[in-house]
Parts: C-alpha cells; sequence; structure tokens
C-alpha cells in the first residue's frame, strides 16, 4: 500500500479495515420502573442511614490490581481568561483509549415527550453494572466530539465531551477512588456512566457550573455507574469546574471552581481541600453529594471534629501515580507511569507566559504523554466575542496530536469529511463480524485514523531520525489554518450578520474540509516519505521474537499485541523530556512555519507525470499484443 503514489492513496482511499461498532449489548436493555426506582432509593438511603465499614469484597472479580493497575487514562487542562494572551478560557486534552477514534458533529434534537436514554454498564464491563433507561431531556444542543468504541466494557459509542453550541467544553479524566470503594462497588450497579455523563453535559450544560448541577442532579437521583473512579473538566468563557465522581455505588460526588485566574491540569483529575459545610449548598466555590462527610466519618477515614475542611484525596482518592517533580525535570526512564502528577505540570503552565491557541495544542501534543494510547487530541478557546455562538471552535487531531494536525471544527460545521467519520479499524467487535451494505461505502474510503496511527507507528519507531520533520510540517500547516481561521471567522461573521445562515454554514464547512483534507494529504506524504526512508536505511524492522518450538510459522506472523503495562512500553515519540529540543514550556514562542510544509501535492503531480509515460507505453505494448493476437488467430482460422 504505501509504495502506491500519493495522489492515487488520498483519491482512491487504500483502506481496508475489518472492525466495526458492536452493538449487540443494547439487546440486553433492562427497562421497567422497578430498576429506575430502585437506584433513587439506593442513593437517599445512603444519606439517611449509616454505611457499615468495609470488612469484604462485593465487587465480583476485582483483585488488589484494582479495575486497571494500568495508572494513565486521559489528560486535561484548564487556563482562565486572565492567563492567557487573548484573554479567553483555554482547555484542552485526550482521551486514553486504544480503539478506533472519529469525529463527529452531532446537531441539536427535539425529542418526543417520554423519550429515554440508555445509560450504564453490561455485565461484561470490567466493573460489570445493569443497563437502565432515564429521562432524555425535550431538547438537546449541537455539539462537537470525538466518539470511540470501546473502554473498560462500556457499551459503544462513547464520548469523554468536547464543546456545544452554547459554549460549553467538557474533559474527562481518570481519578482512581480508593480501593475500599472499588471492593464496596456492587456487581449490579447502576446509572450513567462517564460517558452518559459526559454526553449529557455536552446536550444540556448552558455553563460550567450548569454542567455541574446537571450532572451532580442525576448522580443523586439515578446512582452512578463506575469503572474505578472519574472525573470531568468542564469549562466556559469565564470559569472552569472540576467534577469528580467516585466509585462505591454510594453516589458519591464534589465539584471545586476554578476561576479566570486558575491554571489546572487532571492527570489524574483530583480535588483536594473541600469546605465540608459546602454539601449544605451555600459555597460558590464548591459542591457535593450530601452524604460526602457522612461516608468519610463512619468509615473512620475522616475525623470531624474540630475541623472545616476535608482533603478528598487523602479520603476518597488515591495518591498521584508520580511523585512530585520539577519544572525541566525528566521523567524516571523507569517510571511506569511518568509525569502522571497533575500539581507539578501546573507548575509548568505557571512557569510560561501568557498561554497562547498554540502552547495549548503543542501542550495537548507534548510526546511526553501523547502517544499510541491517546486517542485524539483536542483543545477549545472559548470566546466571548463572536458575533454568533456558531463560531465557536475545536480544534481537533483525530488521533494522537503527536502525529496527527488540529482541524479547525466549528459548531457551524454542516460536516465533516467522510475519512474523519466511523470505520471498522480498531473498532471493538468488528473482527467477529461482517459490514453492513449500509456502511460499505463509508468503509470504502480511507480513514484519516489509519493514516495517522500508521504514521505514529512509522515515525515513532525511530523518533531521532524523523519525529522533529513530523512535528515542524503540522505545525507549519496549523500556522496557517490560525491565520486562515480569523479571515474565515469574519467571513462567516458576515453572512450571519447579512442574515444569510446557509451561506455562514457554507463558509464554515468549506474550511474544515479544505483542512481536513490537507492534513490528510500531509499526513499521507510524511508516511510515504518515512517508510521509503526507513526502506533505504537497513530496510522495514523484522519483529526481534522468538518463534515457539513446534510453531510452523514466521515472527510477522505472531501475536502483536503489546506485553508490557508500562506507559513507556507503548508506541511514543518521546525521545527524553519531550521533543529534541524540551519540552512545551522550552519550546513556548514561535508555532510553525508554513514553510515546513512539504510541497506534497506538487510531489503527487509529478509521481503522476512521472508514471503516466510508463502506463503509455504499456498500454500502447498492451495493444500491439492483442492486435497481433486476433490477426494470428484469424489468419489461423482462414488456413483451417
Amino acid at each position: 500500500m504505501h509504495q502506491q503514489p500519493v495522489h492515487l492513496f488520498i483519491r482512491l482511499g487504500g483502506i481496508i479495515s475489518f472492525r466495526r461498532l458492536a452493538s449487540a449489548s443494547i439487546a440486553i436493555l433492562i427497562t421497567g420502573t422497578g430498576v429506575l426506582a430502585a437506584a433513587p432509593a439506593a442513593a437517599a438511603s445512603v444519606v439517611a442511614a449509616s454505611v457499615e465499614p468495609v470488612t469484604e469484597t462485593t465487587q465480583q472479580g476485582s483483585d488488589s490490581s484494582g479495575p486497571d493497575a494500568d495508572p494513565d487514562k486521559s489528560f486535561a487542562f484548564y487556563a482562565g481568561k486572565n492567563r492567557t494572551e487573548s484573554g479567553h478560557t483555554l482547555i484542552g486534552g485526550f482521551g486514553h483509549e486504544p480503539s478506533s477514534h472519529w469525529l463527529e458533529i452531532v446537531p441539536a434534537q427535539k425529542h418526543e415527550a417520554g423519550s429515554t436514554m440508555v445509560v450504564g454498564a453490561t455485565d461484561e464491563a470490567d466493573m460489570p453494572g445493569q443497563l437502565t433507561e432515564i429521562p432524555q431531556t425535550p431538547e438537546t444542543a449541537r455539539y462537537i466530539t470525538s466518539n470511540y468504541s470501546e473502554f473498560a466494557g462500556f457499551p459503544a459509542p462513547l464520548t469523554n465531551g468536547g464543546l456545544n453550541e452554547h459554549g460549553v467544553a467538557a474533559r474527562d479524566v481518570w481519578s482512581n477512588s480508593r480501593e475500599e470503594l472499588w471492593d464496596m462497588t456492587p456487581p449490579d450497579q447502576t446509572g450513567p456512566s462517564y460517558s452518559d455523563l459526559s454526553r449529557i453535559a455536552m446536550e444540556r450544560a448552558t455553563s460550567a457550573r450548569d454542567a455541574v448541577d446537571i450532572l451532580g442532579a442525576l448522580i443523586d437521583e439515578y446512582g452512578y455507574t463506575t469503572y474505578g473512579g472519574n472525573s470531568h473538566l468542564f469549562a466556559d468563557e469565564n470559569e472552569g469546574w472540576v467534577f469528580v465522581e467516585y466509585s462505591g455505588g454510594l453516589g458519591l460526588w464534589a465539584a471545586e471552581r476554578l476561576s479566570a485566574d486558575d491554571i489546572r491540569v487532571s492527570y489524574p483529575g483530583y480535588i483536594q481541600e473541600f469546605p465540608v459545610d459546602a454539601i449544605n449548598g451555600d459555597n460558590p466555590d464548591y459542591v457535593g453529594s450530601a452524604n460526602l462527610v457522612d461516608v468519610a466519618v463512619q468509615q473512620g477515614w475522616w475525623e470531624s471534629a474540630g475541623r472545616a475542611t476535608m482533603n478528598l484525596q487523602d479520603v476518597y482518592q488515591q495518591e498521584f501515580p508520580t511523585n512530585d517533580f520539577e519544572v525541566g525535570q525528566d521523567a524516571d526512564p523507569d517510571d511506569p507511569a511518568p509525569y502522571r502528577n497533575p500539581v507539578s505540570l501546573e507548575g509548568e503552565l505557571e512557569s510560561m507566559d501568557a498561554l497562547t491557541l498554540q502552547d495549548a495544542m503543542r501542550l495537548v501534543r507534548d510526546p511526553r504523554w501523547s502517544d499510541d494510547r491517546s486517542g485524539y487530541g483536542q483543545v477549545a478557546e472559548i470566546r466571548d466575542d463572536l458575533a454568533d455562538p456558531r463560531l465557536q471552535t475545536l480544534w481537533v487531531a483525530v488521533t494522537a496530536a503527536a502525529t496527527a494536525p488540529y482541524i479547525p471544527v466549528m459548531i457551524g460545521t454542516g460536516d465533516v469529511p467522510i475519512e474523519y467519520t466511523q470505520h471498522r479499524y480498531l473498532t471493538a467487535g468488528a473482527s467477529a463480524s461482517y459490514v453492513s451494505p449500509e456502511y460499505a461505502e463509508q468503509e470504502a474510503t480511507e480513514f484519516a485514523t489509519q493514516t495517522y496511527k500508521r504514521l505514529m507507528y512509522a515515525a515513532c519507531a525511530r523518533p531521532e531520525a524523523y519525529f522533529e520533520d513530523v512535528t515542524a510540517a503540522f505545525e507549519g500547516m496549523e500556522a496557517t489554518s490560525i491565520d486562515e481561521h480569523a479571515e474565515v471567522i469574519a467571513r462567516a461573521s458576515d453572512a450571519i450578520e447579512s442574515g444569510d445562515d446557509s451561506r455562514a454554514e457554507e463558509i464554515l464547512t468549506e474550511f474544515t474540509s479544505e483542512r481536513a483534507t490537507t492534513g490528510l494529504g500531509l499526513g499521507n506524504y510524511l508516511l510515504e516519505d518515512i517508510l521509503e526512508r526507513s526502506t533505504a536505511d537497513g530496510g522495514i524492522h523484522r519483529p526481534d521474537v522468538d518463534v515457539p518450538v513446534g510453531t510452523a510459522a514466521s515472527e510477522r506472523s505472531l501475536d502483536m499485541s503489546m506485553q508490557g503495562v508500562s506507559s513507556r512500553d507503548r508506541m511514543n515519540c518521546d525521545v527524553g523530556g519531550g521533543w529534541a529540543d524540551g519540552s512545551t514550556v522550552d519550546r513556548q514562542g514561535e508555532y510553525g512555519d508554513p514553510a515546513d510544509v512539504p510541497e506534497f501535492a506538487a510531489a503527487a503531480t509529478e509521481a503522476d507525470s512521472t508514471l503516466t509515460p510508463v502506463w503509455i507505453g504499456v498500454s500502447a505494448l498492451g495493444g500491439l499484443l492483442v492486435g497481433a493476437g486476433v490477426v494470428w488467430l484469424v489468419s489461423r482460422r482462414r488456413r483451417a
């Protein structure tokens, strides 16, 4: 495949994959008032009655390693508008999932009275639960998101948030609860999962605080389905909120406000000092479930006497996977979870000058954490100076931003190129099924996620040789995108103000499509170039693995799954502290030179012009041979 000219690769798609979104789990949907009534009653009883201290494991199948011993699941940051150069809130991050990821613009919708939505988990989840139905709201907002097909056994499609038409952005990050809460989680847990809550926030929230109130009310009424502990980071043009939901089946949750002066990193998500009187709902900066203090006291995890605040990380969470480190300090190569200390990373951002959109992009792309498990990259600059909310923009890398460009997607963009939508590559359950004919042509197109994944594997196999070129090319392309974005927003704004909404949508859609197509063309060019260079420089690596005795197969046909558990065992381009010239902190300043973008369109044309005479000659020779054959057959028949 990689030997084809770039222009043919783009034109024909060239991707054949064998995975499709699994949907069979919906067949075991649990309905009826009994299940829905049970969750609120159970949640209410936690507040009213005492909670017995944990004496034995109640979560079936759990062990000392917990629901997931791999201590890194997603990354997010928030910078209040007083900490940014533009004076606008910045928020960004990515999800840590190995499954397929695709881009979607979900339209605003109206739902019939009595409509419901399915939430929760099945018994296939790492921490099993039950699917239930909860009421859907009458109207849901338009939003941009990255969907994916698998995490911890939850039914797909899954999401971590995105950006909605009200200018609310959301990120979702793991936040491991203490192990006793894992053990307390019932195997038939019910209520919205982390993904359900993320999607609901995008559908319903009109501000960051509104997202907190919506999620808190849902957990209070229906419970929460956990995979071990989770958090959300919400932001709007004025402020941010951290929301943490804890394991245990008790409906425990807490939220902390982030002001316009704050910087926050979730890696993992956390809340530390929490005023205990905030559970009464009178504190403007903190809020939590009514049982937040009582459970801690009853379990013996906190003594309330004479204390006005409770450190929620000490009481309900686990320690950060990584010890504190100084700004500029490289991780220990043997650390299985390098840089997983959000307070230390906040120190990095605090040390920088006023943050820019480009700094945010670079932070999410930083190879210290953007690697093979990073499902996508998102950055939003939430502006309060736009003529219309449809002009709010989410910058999206469809897979890990280390080797994928950011594409500007506006709320008013009509749709995204088909190459950026769902395909079967890496999609859970697809290897055991065939593609539906309804999706055949969609599947026949190139899948951008796979192309950029291939680029990661090619570049990160020899990062010292290639990663600098990949970064320079994508940052150069993005510098052009950022410059053109300002002009596109101005044109779309003029169209909206003149009453021509359809023209505004056309302007925005064309820009997103052109940038996405250009990015894919550039990605293909870089991929082909790297593979050609690697082929010339010693050839494509042959796996250095032992073939088991008695196995009649080569090493290229053995299991390709990664056997390690450390994040450094995964494919990554970190050459030690980030790029060769340092981390995001070290590289603040100039961002991207369009001159560093290869002339890949010209290269494709040149390849085409080189091949054309060859094909003309082949065609001519073929014609002569066919003609000669016909003459020979005719003359032979005449002789007969």
